[in-house]
């Protein structure tokens, strides 16, 4: 993993039952704050929570702060979550690579279309598009890698 842009005291580990909380928050705050063509309150720390109970969540840690959270359902090799607090420091490339070894190499996951700074982050990474759909009104594309 390339870990340039990283601070050294950047630690990628799953995330304790304590701090699932803290994780819900960070996935509502960053839905809040990016997924704008989204009505706010659409996004529910509960709906985090609910999905945890069957998925691995994964943190990004930093002299004690959470930095971000990937969310892997292993038995499809799904990455249902990815979130990251500190963009472009190279946290949610980290998180990534760090759930792709834990999933075997092998990893799907779904990205809403209007969300065009995820999918170029997906194709740079390695991804390819395979399919398209839409879930509630909310029009997706699933990339696959490996």
């Amino acid at each position: 993993m390339d870990d340039a842009g990283l601070s050294q005291g950047l630690t990628i580990r799953r995330a304790r039952p304590e701090e699932l909380a803290a994780c819900a928050e960070l996935y509502v705050r960053v839905l809040q704050e990016t997924f704008t063509w989204l009505p706010k309150d659409r996004h529910r720390a509960e709906d985090f929570l609910a999905a945890a109970r069957e998925e691995e969540v994964f943190v990004a840690v930093e002299d004690g702060r959470l930095l971000g959270l990937a969310a892997l359902y292993r038995p499809q090799a799904f990455l249902h979550s990815l979130y990251v607090d500190a963009r472009g420091r190279g946290v949610g490339k980290a998180l990534l690579d760090y759930v792709i070894a834990a999933a075997g190499g092998r990893l799907q996951l779904k990205c809403q279309t209007a969300n065009r700074g995820a999918q170029a982050f997906y194709l740079r990474e390695g991804f390819r598009c395979t399919e398209a759909g839409e879930d509630g009104g909310v029009a997706w594309l699933r990339y696959v890698i490996g």
